[in-house]
């Protein structure tokens, strides 16, 4: 017997899994905001709309502080890695959530080769500066190339360090650019505390410079700047007490960022250009080092180095935090089999997602040497953030609305106003900037295309199967989507009440779902019951039992009794009428191979999900450890049998074994393909532990019923190809005729 284990992603993450506490979040995403974003769009939108530029940044402040707040609310309820990608997950369709994760792993990979790019040249500049200042400046100190080598050097040293220490924000590098620019905004206000108030006023004039169209401009353009805080949310799996310490680290880095850029952009404003020259033209002639430039002005070649300094401490933090939740991104996809299984795969130890880490930089150095237009996949990196952006707020209040027994730990306030108006404004930005830059749109589509070729090539079926645990072993997630599952059990024999209602429950939780039983009076068209009440008395009786074993359990149901004289057509009518998703029927037995079975007929007429329970009288679903799966190749209902182990397997641990019988003389090969074939199956069908049994033998019923008769129930399925078909051929009927365990039988809707 072989014996493997499985390792799955649990939303209830051990305590020793979670390394990053409440200081070493909000470094994420101080590391990815401050600094590389001003330093690059400052100039940008000062030229765009003069002065105005401080309140366009500040209005983004609050766009953002919206967003986060939408975000921290997501985070509390969904404390994973993964960020918008899991939000999605949870609440949409696998298929959503691919097409989310896909563009976000993207726009996280594309911001790593700006601020990978960045790191390159301003430590060239850095490097080249100093030696020039020594009286020697190399010839390479001037070569762009360079920049390219310095960044693959950066990026390989930053992976190096995320595969060896679960951590992202780099702590004393944001503490040193803190620092810097804690030094630049006091020498600055020493500064501007020297001019006289009437200059001071006479710079910010005029403040709009284009008016109200040159503002939004600006706000379009340097939005960007604050994206990060959502990196805490894309590694919350591994934060500490995260429905505190998510939310707060996400407001804490965006006070930071705004506590620093509101008062530099003053300062750049005001003491930064030199006399009769505004800061709009300034920015225009150089937007790329007006911070610098600015800084030279007012604090003298201090100033200079300062802002260099600055420069490479930021884009070396920002890429840093965004390998790192690049790389989580890409983990958490691959847990849902939306990518290769191997990017999921983490150390011992340290608990790091080495392949992630690795496939992640892979991406980046690629793009950092081979990408022509690296400024327009920034745009379409933007554009993707303000999009997602968008999808949260919206995922927000679908959660709020629909968690209605688990409400976020974590709420938004001013609910909906909140998630509403953020909700807008990115929606704004996004069309703004889809029309600022057209080739920005043109890449998102490219990549968006990319993805969904090899999602359905390649990941769909395993992702949907893992989809299926998911919900079974989390029913609040059929909730949280907006579905309520209805499960129907008509019942005619009183004595299986028990044991059907327990199966019904572990398939459709009633907080869920409901629960419809279906007790049918089985009379002539002309039946009188004063003439005859034994019809009506025999579905009375069956009904009080019904009634009875629902209180013993515990589990609260809807009842429903039909008079008809075809009772398995009357099955189907109320299946059709009232939508159900599955339907639940018990079986006493079938007789010899060449009989029609009453529940065949009926399975043939079905549009729902079917699930077969035949068992003794006393059998208890509780009381059931070990379940075996007997396999006969790959089946049509993988997405039935994964949902229905999930179910069971849900409440209480049970092995599942999944049995191969092969016949004596399969070749080596043939035998090795079976094996592999038998594992890939067991792994996307259970979220736990398994057995995979392969056994060599002549006479597979005979030996299905041994192992049948050692297990505590067996699960078979069948196909239904049409309504003249045979469904349960002489394999399924021989095995429920000569074994004694309880056997369900499973039938996918066709």
């Amino acid at each position: 017997m072989e014996r493997k284990s499985l390792t799955t992603w649990n939303t209830a993450i051990a305590d020793q899994e979670r390394q990053i506490g409440l200081f070493a979040a909000t470094g994420i995403g101080v590391g990815a905001i401050v600094g590389g974003g001003i330093l690059a769009l400052a100039g940008v939108a000062f030229a765009t709309t003069g002065p105005g530029a401080i309140l366009a940044f500040g209005l983004n402040g609050v766009i953002a502080l919206l967003t986060a707040l939408s975000f921290a609310e997501m985070a509390s309820k969904f404390p994973e890695s993964g960020g918008t990608y899991t939000f999605s997950r949870k609440v949409l369709s696998v298929e959503a959530a691919f097409t989310v994760g896909w563009v976000v792993w993207f726009a996280s990979i594309v911001a790593a080769v700006l601020y990978a790019v960045g790191f390159g040249h301003f430590f060239l500049i850095l490097v080249g500066d100093l030696l020039a200042a020594g009286g020697y400046r190399p010839a390479w100190a001037g070569d762009s190339r360079m920049v390219t080598m310095i960044a693959l050097g950066g990026t390989l040293l930053l992976s190096i360090h995320l595969m060896l220490k679960s951590a992202g924000g780099g702590p004393w590098a944001n503490v040193g650019k803190v620092v810097v620019f804690a030094v630049l905004i006091m020498g600055g206000f020493w500064a501007v505390s020297r001019q006289p108030i009437h200059d001071t006023g006479q710079s910010l004039k005029p403040f709009l410079s284009a008016g109200m169209v040159g503002l939004f401009q600006a706000m379009g353009y340097s939005f960007i700047a604050l994206q990060g805080f959502d990196l805490i949310a894309a590694v919350g799996g591994e934060i500490r007490n995260p429905a505190r310490n998510i939310p707060r680290a996400m407001l804490l880095s965006l006070a930071i960022a705004l506590l620093i850029y509101i008062p530099l952009l003053f300062i750049i404003t005001t003491v930064g250009t030199v006399e009769g020259e505004s800061i709009a033209e300034a920015a225009a002639n150089d937007p790329e080092a007006i911070v610098a430039i600015a800084a030279r002005n007012f604090l003298g070649s201090a100033g200079y180095w300062l802002v260099i300094i600055a420069a490479v401490l930021s884009m070396f933090t920002a890429l840093q935090a965004n390998l790192f939740a690049a790389s989580r991104i890409a983990m958490a996809m691959s847990r849902d089999r939306t990518l290769p299984t191997p990017l999921s795969k983490v150390t011992a130890n340290r608990r790091t997602p080495v392949n992630a880490i690795l496939a992640t930089s892979a991406l980046v150095a690629l793009l950092v040497t081979l990408l022509p237009d690296v400024a327009a996949a920034g745009a379409a990196s933007s554009l993707i953030f303000l999009m997602t952006f968008a999808i949260a707020h919206w995922l927000c209040v679908l959660v709020r609305l629909r968690s209605i027994k688990k409400p976020p730990p974590f709420r938004v306030p001013f609910f909906p106003v909140v998630p509403l108006l953020g909700g807008v404004a990115c929606i704004s930005l996004a069309v703004f900037q889809g029309f600022a830059v057209p080739s920005a749109g043109l890449i998102a589509v490219v990549w968006l295309s990319i993805g969904g070729v090899l999602f359905l090539s390649l990941f769909a079926r395993r992702a949907r199967l893992m989809d299926v645990s998911n919900i079974a072993a989390n029913p609040e997630l059929v909730q949280l989507r907006g579905s309520t599952p209805l499960v129907l059990v008509p019942i005619a024999n009183p004595h299986n009440a028990q044991a059907m209602i327990a199966l019904a429950d572990t398939l459709v939780p009633a907080e869920f779902g409901r629960v419809l039983l279906q007790t049918i009076v089985v009379a002539k068209e002309d039946w009188d019951p004063e003439v005859d009440p034994s019809p009506a008395e025999r579905a009375q009786k069956v009904l009080l039992e019904l009634l009875r074993a629902s209180s013993k359990l515990g589990v609260p149901v809807e009842a429903l009794t039909t008079v008809s004289p075809q009772p398995m057509e009357e099955i189907v009518r109320v299946a059709d009428l009232h939508r159900c998703e599955s339907v639940l029927l018990g079986l006493s037995h079938l007789e010899h191979d060449t009989d029609d079975s009453p529940v065949e007929g009926l399975l043939s007429r079905l549009n729902t999900d079917v699930v077969i329970l035949r068992a003794t009288e006393n059998w208890q679903l509780a009381h059931t450890e070990n379940i075996l799966v007997p396999v006969g190749g790959r089946g049509g209902h993988d997405y039935l049998l994964a949902r229905l182990l999930g179910s069971l397997s849900r409440k209480q641990k049970r092995q599942v074994t999944f049995l191969r019988v092969v016949p004596t003389k399969t070749p080596a090969s043939d035998l090795k393909r079976i094996k592999r074939d038998l594992d890939r199956m067991a792994r996307d069908n259970v979220g736990g532990g398994s057995e995979r049994e392969v056994v060599l033998s002549d006479d597979p019923i005979a030996t299905i019923c041994e192992r049948a008769d050692q297990s505590g129930l067996v699960v078979l399925g069948v196909q239904r190809m049409g309504p003249k078909q045979k469904l349960f051929g002489r394999f399924t009927r021989q095995i429920t005729q000569k074994t004694h365990s309880p056997v369900i039988v499973i039938s996918r809707r066709g």
